[in-house]
This record gives C-alpha cells, sequence and structure tokens, in this order.
C-alpha cells in the first residue's frame, strides 16, 4: 500500500502553532506588523531532558520587536502553553523555549505512520522541482574500484532521498570519453588486440593501463578486424580501437554499478560536445559576447617552479568576476580545449535541459575545482542555475584492521565488483553511507559482515526481520491477524493505543515522529548519512524495548492473556517495521524478514 501523507508531520504541526502565536502577537502589536517567521524553526532539543522539541522563535525575532530575546520568549511561552498539544513551556538560555508535549501527540504519529503505509515521511518540500544529480562519472578506462563505489552509492542514495521528498530528480553518468586518457586506452587495448593475434608483448610498458581487464577487448577487436588493423597507421586504427574499448569498458561499469543496484537515467558523452555541433565554441562564443572572457596573461603559479609556467597570451575565462580565487584558461596551447571549457559547457547543457538545480558528486582530489565551475555555471546561466558539489572522501579497505592487497585482475586497485561479491551490496551500500561523504571512511570487509551491534547494517536489518518475526510468534495470541503486509497494517489501525503509556514505548514512538522532519532536512543538506544514522538509532531504541521485555515480562510486546495490549504493542512494532523499511528503501537496501 501507497498513501501520501494527508496531513503535516508533528514538526511542522507544531512549527504552524508557533507561528500562528508569532502572527498572534503581531497583530496585538508585540512584534512587527510584517514578521518574517522564515528563520523560526522547532527542533529536537540538543538534551533530551530538556523536553521534546525546541524554538528559537524569541531568539531570531526579537531585533525586529525591539525586544530583549527573554522578555519576548516567555510572551510566546505563555500562549503556547494555552495550546491542548502542549504541557510545558518553558525559557532557557538567552531565549530558547522548551516543548513538552502531551502523550497523545506520539500517540497521533503512531497513527500517522499506520494511516500513511509507506507514505509515511514522504514530503513535498522538493516541489516537483527538477534537479539533476550528477554522480559516478568515472574515466572508462577500466573496472570501477573501491573509491568509486562510495560516489556511486551516496550519488544514488540522494537521488532516492531527493526523489522521496519530492523532487523530480535525473540521476546522470559523465563519460569521459573525449580526453588524453581514453587514448591511452585505445593504445593499452591494441597492444591486447596484439596479443590476442599470437605476439608476445612482454611486459606492459610504461604509461599504458596494466590490467588484464583488456584482454577480452583485444579478443573482441580480433575477432572483428582479425589482422587487418596491423597494417594501418595509428591515425587510422587509434579512433577504432577507442570506440570499442569505450563501448565495452562502459558496458563493464554498468554490470558493476548494477552489482551494487545504482542504476542512472542518462550517460552523457563528453565527445558529444564536440563532435558535430561544437558546443564547447559555442558556449565560448556566448561568454565571450557578454564580455566574460579575454585574450591575457596569467600570473604565475604560487610555488610553481618557472620553468613550468608557460607564459603566453591566452583565452581567459573572468572566473575572478564570479568568485573564484583566479581567472581561467580555456584553450590549450595547441588551440584544442581545456578540460575547463568542456565542463562549462556539459553544466550548460544540464541548465538548458531545465536543471536550475544541480549536485555534482565528485572524488576528494577535486575540491580545488569546485570554485571555478560554480563560477562558470553562475556567468552561463546568468545566476540561476545553481550547482551544489559534494565531495566523497577516500575509502580504505580493510580486512580485520589489516590494509586489502591490490587485485589481480586490475593490476593496481580492489574493484568494486571484488568487493560487493564478497560482503552484498547491501553490506557496501548501508556502510559507504554510515558515514558523512566528506569524512574519510574505513571499509573492513570482515566487520561488516558480522552479526553484532557493532556491525551498524546487520543491526538495522535485524531490527526489521525482528519486527516480523514478533508477528509470526504472535499469531497464537491473535490468531487473526493477517500474513499480508497491507491487510496486517490495516488491522492494526483500530488498536487502542492508549494502553502504550511505559517511557520506552513513548521513546519509540518519538522517534517515529521524528523521520519525516529527518527526510525533509537530509534532503535539504544532500546528506543522505542522516537517514542511515536515523535508522540506526530507531533499531536500537527498538533492540532495547525487545531486551526490556525479556527481563520484564510485563513489557513483552506479546501478552498471551491481554489482547488489547498485544495488539497495541503489535501497531508499534508496525511503526516501527514501516519506517525500518522506508528509510531502508531510501538508502537502497534491502528489509529483509527474516535472517539467518
Amino acid at each position: 500500500m501507497t498513501a501520501s501523507p494527508s496531513r503535516p508531520h508533528l514538526f511542522a504541526d507544531v512549527l504552524g502553532r508557533v507561528h500562528a502565536v508569532c502572527r498572534t502577537l503581531a497583530a496585538e502589536g508585540v512584534l512587527g506588523a510584517s514578521v518574517d517567521l522564515s528563520r523560526v524553526v522547532v527542533e529536537p532539543p540538543r538534551d533530551a531532558s530538556h523536553g521534546d522539541m525546541a524554538t528559537n522563535a524569541a531568539m531570531v525575532l526579537a531585533k525586529d520587536a525591539k525586544a530583549k530575546p527573554r522578555d519576548l520568549a516567555e510572551a510566546i511561552a505563555a500562549r503556547l502553553r494555552l495550546d491542548g498539544l502542549i504541557v510545558r513551556a518553558e525559557v532557557a538560555g538567552p531565549g530558547f523555549i522548551n516543548l513538552t508535549l502531551a502523550n497523545s501527540a506520539w500517540l497521533d504519529a503512531l497513527r500517522a505512520v499506520l494511516d500513511a503505509g509507506d507514505g509515511y515521511g514522504r514530503s513535498a518540500v522538493g516541489a516537483a522541482e527538477k534537479v539533476n544529480v550528477e554522480y559516478v562519472s568515472a574515466n572508462p578506462t577500466g573496472p570501477m574500484h573501491v573509491g568509486h563505489c562510495r560516489g556511486a552509492v551516496f550519488g544514488d542514495a540522494l537521488a532516492s532521498l531527493l526523489k522521496f521528498a519530492g523532487y523530480d530528480v535525473t540521476r546522470e553518468y559523465y563519460i569521459n570519453d573525449a580526453g588524453a586518457q581514453v587514448d591511452v586506452l585505445a593504445r593499452s587495448a591494441f597492444l591486447r588486440y596484439r596479443e590476442a593475434l599470437g605476439e608476445a608483448i612482454g611486459d606492459i610498458p610504461e604509461g599504458l593501463y596494466p590490467g588484464d581487464y583488456l584482454k577480452p577487448v583485444g579478443d573482441a577487436l580480433a575477432r572483428e578486424h582479425g589482422a587487418a588493423l596491423l597494417d594501418k597507421p595509428e591515425a587510422e586504427w587509434l579512433p577504432l580501437v577507442r570506440s570499442r574499448a569505450i563501448a565495452m569498458m562502459m558496458d563493464e561499469i554498468r554490470r558493476d554499478l548494477a552489482a551494487l543496484n545504482v542504476r542512472h537515467d542518462v550517460f552523457f558523452s563528453e565527445r558529444s560536445l564536440i563532435e558535430g555541433h561544437d558546443q564547447v565554441g559555442a558556449t565560448i562564443a556566448q561568454l565571450q559576447a557578454k564580455g566574460d572572457i579575454y585574450e591575457g596573461r596569467l600570473p604565475p603559479p604560487k610555488g610553481a617552479p618557472v620553468e613550468d609556467y608557460e607564459d603566453r597570451e591566452q583565452t581567459l575565462f573572468r572566473a575572478t568576476v564570479f568568485g573564484d580565487d583566479v581567472d581561467r584558461p580555456l584553450k590549450k596551447s595547441d588551440g584544442s580545449y581545456t578540460y575547463f571549457a568542456s565542463d562549462i559547457a556539459y553544466h550548460k547543457t544540464k541548465f538548458d535541459r531545465g536543471f536550475h538545480n544541480m549536485v555534482d558528486v565528485w572524488g576528494a582530489d577535486h575540491g580545488g575545482y569546485i570554485k571555478r565551475v560554480q563560477a562558470a555555471i553562475a556567468a552561463v546561466t546568468a545566476g540561476k542555475g545553481a550547482l551544489d558539489v559534494k565531495i566523497v572522501q577516500l575509502v580504505r579497505l580493510l580486512r580485520n584492521g589489516e590494509p586489502v592487497k591490490m587485485s589481480k585482475r586490475s593490476g593496481d586497485f580492489v574493484t568494486l565488483r571484488e568487493v560487493v561479491d564478497e560482503v552484498g551490496a547491501d553490506a557496501v551500500r548501508f556502510m559507504m553511507l554510515f558515514r558523512k561523504n566528506d569524512a574519510l571512511l574505513d571499509f573492513d570487509l570482515a566487520k561488516v559482515i558480522e552479526q553484532s551491534k557493532d556491525n551498524a547494517v546487520f543491526y538495522v536489518q535485524y531490527g526489521h526481520a525482528r519486527g516480523h518475526s514478533i508477528f509470526r510468534n504472535a499469531r497464537e495470541t491473535v490468531p487473526d491477524l493477517p500474513e499480508d503486509d497491507a491487510a496486517r497494517v490495516a488491522a492494526l489501525r483500530g488498536a487502542n493505543l492508549t494502553r502504550l503509556d511505559d517511557a520506552a514505548e513513548l521513546g519509540l514512538m518519538r522517534h517515529l515522529a521524528l523521520y519525516p522532519r529527518i527526510v525533509e532536512a537530509a534532503a535539504l543538506s544532500h546528506e543522505p548519512h542522516r537517514v542511515a544514522f536515523y535508522l540506526y538509532d530507531l533499531a536500537s531504541e527498538f533492540h532495547a524495548l525487545w531486551t526490556k521485555g525479556r527481563d520484564l515480562p510485563h513489557l513483552r510486546f506479546i501478552i498471551p492473556n491481554d489482547a488489547e495490549l498485544t495488539v497495541a504493542r503489535l501497531a508499534l512494532v508496525q511503526g516501527v517495521v514501516s519506517v525500518l523499511a522506508s528509510g531502508l528503501a531510501v538508502l537502497g537496501v534491502h528489509a529483509p524478514v527474516e535472517m539467518r
């Protein structure tokens, strides 16, 4: 069953109540007549002992009200205390207001989960805005390695998160098939072609790709061309070999990504920017017409040896006008375009395709490139396009704390496929997201398959499976409990939730109420790791309540002589199961109903 939430989630509801109080105070002259509520937020307090929620309303409105924040906070709190949902409103520190809600709020939050089904947490915050998420975009010169893996998972999860939050998302891969590296690929493949024809090639020369992964390309070329390419000059065979090698490498990359459940809607070729209609030249001409390009000389780079610096007239983009540190060259000394020039044209195509909101996922070595691309987008879109670049840091692959040796097949790195084949896509995806994208990640192949609380993916998936185990065991007490998921949820909507009054049960409901806010905050900040963190915390609370019931029988989920209480607790379990399944789906991880 899929349902769209018909009412605002609890945090949005309370924020609406705070806004209503502020508007009332504005009408009474306590606040300015045109009060700006855009910066007022309601969020969980840093310390849970301070209450259920906190608002900064007095802090951000005091200046316009020409009042002391604490005095204004007292006025707002006094009105909030009249609200039946709020049992306590206390002013703290310089003017924060801590709110404690009635228990009925948490029962309603659980009802909202049961009512919305797998639509719970789904948001309209994106307002169907088109957003382009570009990720992976690895050079098609070999198989995916474990470093690519993190960017692939991050980008894919971010795209799913944005879609869940109401954005119109396109997932894109930029194929770097026009640079010098693909000519090196072609020469490497040609060597393997000669090998496939029976020639002894010896050691792979320095500067070519040494991995065995190019042997199938050589075999394919031998089958298709026989020995015909041997007599051709490089200028003739190189385009043929390059095209075949790129096509086969991209097929392998697609298979690697599919093994990780990563998909793209668009594969955009860099070469398409210059073949046929020269879009790079057209973009440069457009910038030139606006006065954003000039012919000039750049000062020597700081710290660079003089002999490495080429002092010549160049075609330069006025990047400094748009926030970059220096102006940037668009053409090389041989007249060909720089990679940056192609990047400007490429991002312009995104804007021309209707994407004013763009997200690029880049590797750790591209951090210095951000300002210039953002400057270029500001120039070619007249400030209407926005680019958020998310950097994914390096992954250190370990096994029981020891670095993993390189792959024989690839020649000098561990392939993505090797990692997925060993530990499974679920473990790879979840653990790649269980750390902020710009922090270094230690990925231990042994740890991610342990069945323990220390293994986050196991602990979250086990929470979902444990919920289904409770359903199976409950049928002795509640024999008419449906096995079908949708029917079971429908049946549990009639539970008498007022029977749920233990502090741990209410705490679990508080956590369920937080999920829609987590989704929106994670989507707006482009941080899917927030969902992974939340799921681990929710699973931990659920497991803790199960353990508490083992020690205190009256708190068990199944009470044989009290079907009404059992059904109420099963409704709580259903709430947890539904949210765990929803969050795992956003992250692209399976939610198993049974684990062995």
